[in-house]
């Protein structure tokens, strides 16, 4: 499987904004956002004027980043939330959201995306019963997440999204709805992604 394996700040950087790619990291001094905020790149001459292809491709270019996916993967996605009947944007994000691998990142077993794909490739994680090592398994309502170690748990147990609930008892993480827009904790104007592929 193909996967980016340069620099995670570069991407930061390029977007201009934080995309927690290196986890905790990202919320201290020592992020790169907050000590180079400019374009990386030897011939940077300042941030020019977007033209309206330019916002689309940023906008589409940093969602990519934030969920850690390649462009055939990410078209993919897209492809099937139109075909579905609804909001074309809420529904890809709906689907990007609630992946195996963003869902135990969201739920504190992992510090990143990348580092919960990993946990999940080693087969490491577990739903409803049953090892799972696909990343990109759609997680459903009622679906129980947790460690093949009975003894792990979330790092940070006050931190889930309002869609996931810690069974302290079970020792898991409850589906206990799909998310909503609201709950995607990024500022990502949906609507520029889908216009810069109805182009």
């Amino acid at each position: 499987m193909a996967r980016y394996t340069g620099p995670k700040c570069r991407l930061c950087r390029r977007e201009g904004v934080k995309l927690f790619l290196k986890g905790s990291r990202c919320a201290t001094e020592k992020c790169a956002v907050s000590k180079r905020a400019q374009i990386p790149g030897q011939h940077f001459r300042g941030r020019s004027r977007l033209s309206d292809y330019g916002k689309h491709l940023r906008e589409k270019q940093k969602v990519k980043r934030i969920y850690g996916l390649l462009e055939a993967q990410f078209r993919t996605y897209y492809e099937k939330a139109a075909k579905n009947k609804g909001v074309t944007g809420y529904i890809f994000l709906r689907q990007l959201e609630s992946r195996l691998d963003s869902v135990v990142f969201l739920s504190a077993f992992a510090p990143s995306r990348q580092s919960a794909r990993q946990l999940i490739r080693h087969k490491k994680i577990m739903v409803n019963g049953n090892v799972v090592n696909l990343p990109a398994y759609q997680v459903s309502v009622n679906d129980k997440i947790s460690y093949v170690s009975l003894d792990a748990k979330p790092q940070e147990e006050s931190s889930f999204p309002a869609w996931i609930e810690w069974n302290a008892k079970e020792r898991n993480v409850n589906v206990v709805r799909l998310p909503e827009r609201e709950d995607i904790g990024y500022e990502i104007d949906e609507q520029l992604i889908v216009e810069y592929y109805s182009r």
